[in-house]
């Protein structure tokens, strides 16, 4: 999943067809390590995302939304100050390694004409982006680093850029058939062949050597003994010629729905998995990082979400265990009842200062009028009567606990199913905008005090909902967490709309928007297919409760988007999540 030098040339490639002679209108930081250049070319707007992070650094066009702080950081001050306005003339890649240079002809503080470069080092852990004047001299880094850090090369103002050492490496695209045979012959019989190309040539990532390997031998770990070298060569030189010509076939491998690998040309090593192509490394890298990016970002910004959901749970948990033993211990009332009556009953018989009794219990007469004998505890210092008065008490506490305690672990048990629907919220957040209205819902349900950081000062505003378009043209709303779900049902539900949810599931409010139309019955199933897939049911068949919306009621006292509803149909639908991303408008 290595962003290599391959793929980097291939994405170059992209940008030299269409952005070069762009003009850079807007300059965005909407992460850290993360910058968006909106630009205006002659096949109209792009805009060029460059990440610099360690898990996902990319240098491609994206079309995926981005949410942009509302302070930017200095860093992207900085580039808006001499990059807006300025003209794409450039784009290059440094010797067949992960960095690219993108030339910009701009003007500098006294509006004379000048060079300015944006060096993008894409390099795993070892990620920058540096800001650069004509002669390649250091205006700023997004990561500076002195000796220090890196007793090599500086990154620092003032200093001029130097390239990264690729160490003994040697250039794929430039290596002769004598050379190559050498180096073969010479290395480890027992190596695995991949792991000599990894680490022999530069640029190539463990999934293109575990290619050249499986189109030569079949298997991806094929040690060198079992190699012919002469085959060997012949895909290495048909992946270099690729790279060379720019015969680009961007590939990404799929396990079901989930994204597995992506390369810039067809991997086959991957056997039974699906394989889909695209027109250009852009929709490929957007469609392999998107949700990936989103899921990290989201994850970043709940930590203390999460904490606080997490210590929540266990606290709820850990009272509810409690709480159910001491229910389990108050059946005992009834015997702390028996034993009162018995002493009672047999109190001429007792003898005072005795530290227990053995009693008949005549509740427990057989049908042969035998009784069982009980030993019953007797505190010494008390009399017979005393001591059926102290039974009396325990067994009236008991029944006063039992009742009380009931109604203690229904309120846990409650708390405990409303802190999973946040933790089903959380899964869904898409940006900082829903994880701020699940800050507001924790706030109006009491958790404010767990939340340090919280600022309840600000102004709430409207839920933004996820909106969907069924294939008839039928409006659905759903929501991504219970301040969503409240909004949907009580204040944009008519009477005359359809309400979905899963059934006995955490999951979102669905509203299917008739506006006085009659849905047709794929408008009902497609409804139902958004609410079951984005509840917490799994599988295939998943029944969803459907019912007009003024059938929905709130319950008085409860969380944020718990409900009743008592006249509904069920339906029962399997979720498809590529259809259900296509019906997205919003």
């Amino acid at each position: 999943m290595a962003f290599d030098a391959g793929m980097l040339c291939c994405t170059l490639s992209e940008l030299r067809e269409t952005a070069l002679g762009a003009r850079i209108e807007k300059v965005y930081q909407p992460e850290r390590d993360e910058i968006l250049l909106q630009m205006r070319s002659f096949e109209g707007g792009k805009r060029l995302l460059i990440n610099a992070g360690s898990n996902n650094p990319r240098i491609c066009f994206t079309e995926t939304p981005k949410e942009n702080p509302q302070n930017p950081p200095m860093f992207c001050m900085l580039l808006r100050k001499y990059l807006q306005g300025a003209k794409l003339t450039e784009i290059e890649q440094a010797d067949f390694d992960r960095v690219a240079f993108l030339g910009f002809d701009t003007r500098d503080e006294m509006g004379f004409e000048c060079k300015r470069y944006l060096i993008a080092e894409l390099m795993g852990k070892y990620s920058n982006l540096i800001f650069a004047d004509g002669n390649k001299k250091i205006i700023t880094a997004l990561r500076t680093t002195d000796f220090s850090f890196d007793s090599v090369r500086q990154l620092i103002p003032g200093v001029t850029y130097t390239l990264p050492s690729q160490g003994d490496k040697i250039n794929p695209l430039t290596v002769e058939k004598e050379k190559f045979f050498s180096l073969f012959a010479s290395a480890p019989k027992e190596k695995p062949c991949d792991k000599f190309l990894v680490g022999t040539f530069s640029g190539i990532s463990p999934v293109v050597a575990r290619e050249i390997v499986f189109a030569s031998t079949a298997h991806t770990d094929t040690p060198i003994e079992y190699c012919f070298t002469e085959d060997i060569y012949k895909e290495f030189s048909r992946v270099t010629q690729i790279i060379k010509e720019k015969r680009f076939s961007p590939c990404l491998i799929l396990n079901g729905e989930e994204s597995v690998e992506y390369s810039f040309m067809p991997l086959y090593q991957y056997g039974s998995y699906d394989k889909r192509d695209f027109s250009s490394a852009g929709k490929l890298l957007d469609a392999y990082f998107a949700s990936r990016d989103n899921k990290q970002r989201v994850h970043q910004r709940a930590s203390d979400i999460l904490r606080l959901l997490t210590n929540a749970e266990g606290r709820i948990k850990k009272k509810l265990e409690l709480q159910r033993a001491e229910l389990k211990a108050c059946e005992e009332g009834e015997n702390y009842r028996k034993y009162g009556d018995l002493i009672t009953a047999n109190i001429y018989r007792l003898q005072k200062k005795s530290a227990f009794a053995e009693l008949e219990d005549w509740e427990s007469m057989d049908e042969k009028g035998n009784c069982p004998t009980v030993r019953i505890e007797l505190d010494s210092r008390l009399t017979p009567a005393a001591n059926a008065q102290r039974y009396y008490k325990k067994y009236a506490k008991s029944k006063t606990a039992k009742v009380e305690l009931a109604k203690q672990i229904e309120l846990g048990e409650t708390e405990l199913e409303y802190i999973y629907t946040v933790f089903e919220a959380l899964t869904k957040a898409e940006s900082p905008a829903d994880l701020v209205e699940i800050r507001d819902e924790l706030y109006r349900s009491g958790y404010a005090s767990r939340m340090k950081s919280y600022n309840a000062s600000h102004k709430q505003k409207n839920p933004t909902v996820m909106q969907f378009e069924t294939p008839d043209g039928m409006k659905v709303l759903c929501g991504k967490n219970n301040l969503q779900n409240e909004y949907i049902t009580h204040r944009l539900a008519e009477k005359h709309d359809y309400w979905f949810h899963a059934k006995q599931s955490h999951g979102s409010h669905v509203l299917l928007v008739t506006e006085g139309k009659e849905p047709t019955d794929l408008d009902f199933t497609t409804a139902a297919e958004i609410a079951a897939y984005y509840s917490g049911a799994e599988g295939t068949n998943i029944a969803v409760d459907y019912t007009l919306a003024k059938h929905v009621k709130r319950v008085a006292g409860a969380k944020p988007g718990f409900v009743i509803y008592h006249t509904n149909w069920t339906a029962y639908v399997t979720p498809n999540a590529e259809k259900i991303a296509a019906l997205r408008k919003k």
